[in-house]
């Protein structure tokens, strides 16, 4: 810890910053943690059972999804010689003695505090403590370990980048949910039964122990106890096996020349379209042609909520409006995607690339950055809504839109390019060519896919004015609606891409 006071002075300071602003959650953490000496017994075993089970998985995941260096690894001692047990168990006494066990450490005195007050035996609450703490190092070891020996030689930025964004699509909806239930002094029936089930699982185990016992549920503090003392045991033994394995085996040295360094090409397969996927993604998030097309497109979905509202429409209508928007013109994005491309896609004609890996590769950026974007509007949008039971019709009338706009674009894009800014100039400039304005495969694209999209907009329109039981029609029409276009678009554009290579070709050198 004292490590943090050394280097730059600037990086002290910021480590200096970091460790204030961390004193200051903690410290609203157990503030908030000792208010529930006099809740009742559920509220305080659903809020602490569910904070716990975080705490283990932010210990399990984070050294994963931040592609953190052990400077514990055990490979470190290979050339010591030393015996693989008490190196082990140092090791684990080594990973109590840190910033975030301490606050974890913090957090677990105040919730012993309370269950203590709730009648919980002293004896209970200092194993709980033990407990937690040492699966929260433990999960952390053995998450170090896997990063460094697994991952570490393919790490890039972009795949830790993929991890955060796979952590924000699950956890934005999950809050936006619990955000929006109305407690009214008694724990809500889904949590409830989510601290329930988490307490029977190695996350959580540890902190329902005494929970249970303050709810003089015998059988599920037995139950309890039991997951968190195996857990702890089949960490350590899982433990051992690893310090014992990086003290006898020798690291391949060609790791150290893997493809670290490619970014997203380091993340791809290496065949066309794998190549193809990867080079589309360095540019959509570095051409600011790309950049500002996918930037604009939430605005211009949120735009119409205010004349909407300004007409008297009801606000939870409103909120309904942008996410089909946004779907739409994500799916009508890559319409023209071979004129963005035209100076490579002769590369791909010339080397004899199939239809089939360009136009499923250049749907992967699209597709990393729209589902993301809709996976956190949907919620959002029907939280404000404020009936979960049109979340299906919101799914569907979304995925058809998206889905289907890809499909046409898939087609439109070989089918009908027309000119764009060349790289490097404004987003904004749009030359004039007599033989490709553009003007018809735009129009085709986005008037087609609301076309193919119109069950969907219907059951989604009934599920608002009429009946929610039409929510699931919505739901099946919209996606199976989106699915076969998108299978159609791609096979058909696939087919147009191999029969008129030399047209594409030649447009490419005259845009």
């Amino acid at each position: 810890m004292t490590g943090l006071l050394r280097g730059p002075a600037s990086r002290v300071i910021a480590r200096v910053f970091g460790l204030l602003v961390l004193v200051f959650v903690v410290g609203a953490v157990c503030v908030g943690t000792l208010s529930l000496v006099d809740a009742p017994t559920g509220v305080a075993f659903a809020l602490l059972v569910l904070s716990g089970s975080a705490v283990v998985l932010s210990f399990a995941v984070a050294p994963i999804v931040a592609g953190a260096a052990d400077p514990m690894d055990p490979r470190r001692f290979s050339v010591l010689g030393l015996e693989p047990g008490p190196l082990a168990w140092t090791l684990f006494g080594v990973g109590f003695l840190s910033v975030p066990m301490l606050a974890v450490l913090a957090f677990d005195v105040c919730a012993a505090i309370v269950w203590a007050a709730h009648g919980v035996p002293a004896v209970v609450t200092a194993l709980t403590v033990v407990l937690h703490l040492a699966t929260c190092v433990l999960f952390a070891r053995l998450s170090l370990a896997f990063g460094s020996a697994v991952l570490r030689p393919r790490r890039t930025r972009e795949l830790s980048s993929l991890f955060v964004l796979g952590v924000v699509v699950v956890l934005v909806p999950v809050i936006v949910f619990l955000s929006s239930l109305e407690w009214a002094g008694r724990v809500p029936s889904a949590l409830a039964t989510a601290a329930d089930v988490l307490g029977r699982t190695p996350l959580g185990a540890a902190a329902a122990l005494p929970g249970a016992l303050a709810r003089d549920d015998g059988a599920a503090a037995w139950g309890s106890a039991f997951v968190a003392l195996l857990t702890v045991g089949l960490a350590a033994g899982l433990w051992l096996f690893v310090v014992r394995r990086a003290l006898s085996t020798v690291e391949n040295p060609e790791t150290a020349t893997g493809r670290g360094g490619l970014g997203w090409f380091a993340l791809v397969p290496g065949t066309p379209g794998g190549v193809i996927a990867a080079r589309a993604l360095v540019y959509w998030l570095r051409d600011s042609r790309y950049i500002v097309n996918f930037v604009i497109i939430p605005i211009v979905g949120l735009l119409p909520t205010v004349p909407l509202l300004v007409a008297g429409v009801p606000g939870p209508i409103a909120a309904l409006v942008p996410v089909p928007i946004i779907a739409l013109f994500f799916g009508w994005l890559p319409h023209n995607d071979v004129a963005y491309d035209s100076s490579a896609i002769w590369v791909h004609i010339a080397s004899g690339v199939r239809g089939l890996p360009d136009r499923i590769g250049r749907l992967i950026p699209v597709l990393l950055i729209a589902v993301p974007v809709l996976a956190i509007a949907i919620p959002i949008s029907t939280a404000l809504y404020g009936r979960w039971a049109v979340l299906p019709a919101m799914i569907g009338v979304a995925g058809s839109l998206f889905l289907g706009g890809l499909g046409l674009s898939s087609i439109a894009s070989v089918a009908s390019p027309y000119a764009v800014s060349r790289p490097g100039d404004s987003p904004f400039q749009q030359p004039q060519r007599a033989d490709s304005s553009g003007v018809g495969a735009q129009a085709i694209v986005m008037l087609g896919t609301i076309l193919l999209s119109a069950p969907a907009l219907w059951f989604g329109w009934l599920t608002v004015t009429s009946d929610v039981a039409y929510a699931d029609a919505a739901l099946w029409a919209g996606l199976g609606t989106g699915v076969v276009v998108l299978i159609v678009g791609i096979a058909l554009g696939s087919w147009i891409y191999g029969r008129t290579g030399e047209r594409i070709m030649a447009f490419a050198g005259t845009t």
